[in-house]
């Protein structure tokens, strides 16, 4: 994938303005990963690559009105459907790259992040640039609401020995990255990788 982003922007360009009637059913999925990030009221929560926002409501509900949430992601008809669901009233949205965000080293306790891994460029490094913002013992949740390989079924794939989140391939690049996981699901109702910033 090119470091341009054209080719990320363009494909949830096309897609952001029925993107969670495609997937109506994916809200208590993203609810429980909220609740496996343990976070507390006060918590300052980054969802990155929030598309339309699906996360934003729980990631509230679980650090309370004293809490922070952010939702970032790069296309912004994504961010433009997030605001129609009215989840902007969740969580402060920003037009921003994964690869540089426009936040204070160690000012976070959590990222959340959906399906974003199969999108970054450049993996190792923009797992290492969410590590930067997180504080030491602050956690990461990498999650998609379907497995790997109801996924591949659904996109007409097979699950290659190359696939980022195999949990052989992912556990040492989160470790090159600044991460330290600390529990692995892949089952057809979720894929939920949970990390340690190391730093």
């Amino acid at each position: 994938m090119s470091d341009d982003h054209t080719h990320v922007q363009e494909f949830f360009t096309a897609r952001a303005a029925d993107w969670d009637s495609r997937f109506p059913d994916d809200g208590p999925a993203y609810a429980a990963a909220v609740a496996d990030l343990e976070l507390r009221p006060g918590d300052r929560v980054l969802d990155a690559g929030c598309g339309t926002g699906r996360a934003l409501p729980p990631l509230r509900a679980a650090v309370g009105p004293s809490g922070v949430v952010l939702g970032a992601d790069l296309t912004p008809a994504m961010l433009e459907a997030a605001v129609r669901a009215g989840r902007g009233r969740d969580g402060r949205l920003l037009r921003a790259d994964v690869a540089a965000l426009p936040l204070v080293s160690k000012s976070l306790d959590a990222v959340f992040a959906a399906g974003l891994i199969a999108h970054l460029p450049r993996p190792e490094a923009n797992l290492r640039e969410l590590a930067r913002v997180v504080r030491p013992g602050g956690t990461l949740a990498l999650f998609h609401p379907i497995g790997r390989a109801a996924l591949a079924a659904r996109q007409g794939r097979q699950i290659t020995p190359d696939d980022l989140r195999d949990e052989a391939n992912l556990a040492p690049m989160l470790a090159r990255s600044g991460w330290s996981m600390t529990s692995y699901a892949d089952e057809d109702c979720r894929f939920l990788a949970l990390a340690v910033c190391a730093n």
